[in-house]
């Protein structure tokens, strides 16, 4: 027997319901199934699905239409290596210290579907083929931190070691604050800091121009 097909908008999944969900469009480049895979949800047999998908479709295109899409059409194809966590995968996650923050401190970033006190959010930890390479060239994360500082409305950002990938994370009330786990280690700028409203171009002067502005993006919901 067929299963039948049911809209999105239900707590409860079904693979139609998955798929449809899935088929999404974000923005004009990104789709919801490009987000939702977890190995830590595909080892330990969990679905990485959310309980709230309007919320996590708002949320995903504000970080596609505002930060991916322009960072795509500018520095060439990226790759995504981690961003929608259920909350119960971030909770297992956390438990099981597999790089996971605690859900509190994840709510409007990886768990898409869950508002903060100030508003809903979305992070993506991606991978720029063009920045990996920069990256072996010099080992100057410093000059993408900016970059992205200086003209797109990010809301945080946290740098790797591995592959020159970072968290990206858009917000609707945004934080602004930049922090690194490879060296120099620690937060680059945050509001307050004497460098946060400064001129960084001499940071990123070999890198291209921003090449679409964002949030110009108007998608079909569906």
């Amino acid at each position: 027997m067929r299963e039948k097909e049911e809209p999105v908008g239900k707590k409860v999944w079904t693979v139609r319901r998955a798929e449809a969900f899935g088929r999404v469009r974000l923005s004009p480049s990104f789709f919801m199934r490009d987000f939702l895979y977890s190995e830590i949800a595909t080892i330990n047999g969990m679905v990485n699905l959310p309980d709230d998908p309007d919320l996590a479709i708002a949320a995903g295109r504000g970080l596609c239409e505002h930060l991916l899409e322009p960072l795509q059409a500018t520095f060439g194809r990226l790759a995504v290596r981690s961003s929608y966590r259920s909350a119960e995968v971030n909770a297992f996650g956390c438990a099981q210290r597999l790089s996971c923050a605690s859900n509190k401190r994840n709510l409007g970033r990886h768990i898409w579907d869950r508002r903060t006190k100030s508003g809903i959010g979305a992070v993506a930890c991606i991978v720029i083929p063009w920045f990996a390479d920069h990256i072996e060239k010099d080992g100057n994360w410093q000059g993408m931190a900016w970059w992205i500082h200086d003209q797109l409305p990010y809301s945080d950002l946290q740098f790797f070691p591995k592959l020159g990938a970072f968290n990206i994370g858009w917000h609707e009330k945004p934080k602004r604050t930049i922090y690194s786990f490879t060296r120099p280690r620690g937060y680059l700028t945050r509001p307050g800091y004497l460098n946060h409203e400064e001129s960084h171009q001499h940071f990123y002067e070999d890198f291209p121009p921003l090449r679409i502005e964002p949030h110009i993006f108007k998608c079909a919901t569906a």
